[in-house]
């Protein structure tokens, strides 16, 4: 069942928001909202973790391979916690950039620990770990 409510909001962001709901293709503000009603309910869900639930996320890295031992240093840490890692995708941007996408699996504690590390590896670019959710407790 839905309910409805009401919010207020400056006229200025009001705007911005619109601009943003366009820009990302949502039908309604209503559907933008619960996006991100979700996506703090997420947010939170991890940071509360006990932190040996089961939990999966997405690590988003970019590098140069030709990189002093880069690749091989990613590697070693996924093969360290190679229970984890459900999935690996990685794409040759360029001549020199790759981009890897990993999807993680395991105790959220562990695997945000695994993330972070890949993350912080010396020599990424840029990196990014998503926490992910079934949705369950979202109803």
């Amino acid at each position: 069942m839905l309910e409805r409510i009401g919010i207020s909001l400056e006229h200025d962001l009001l705007a911005q928001f619109d601009r943003l709901i366009e820009e990302k293709g949502y039908e309604n503000r209503s559907e933008a909202i619960r996006d991100l009603i979700r996506e703090q309910l997420v947010a939170r869900g991890w940071s509360e973790a006990r932190g040996d639930e089961e939990r999966v996320a997405v690590v988003t890295l970019v590098y140069d391979h030709d990189s002093s031992s880069l690749a091989q240093k990613l590697t070693h840490i996924q093969h360290e916690n190679h229970l984890a890692v459900v999935s690996a995708l990685h794409v040759h941007m360029d001549h020199h950039n790759c981009l890897e996408v990993l999807v993680l699996r395991g105790k959220a504690k562990e695997i945000l620990r695994m993330g972070e590390s890949l993350v912080s590896t010396k020599g990424v670019r840029y990196g990014k770990v998503v926490p992910a959710t079934t949705g369950q407790e979202l109803k």
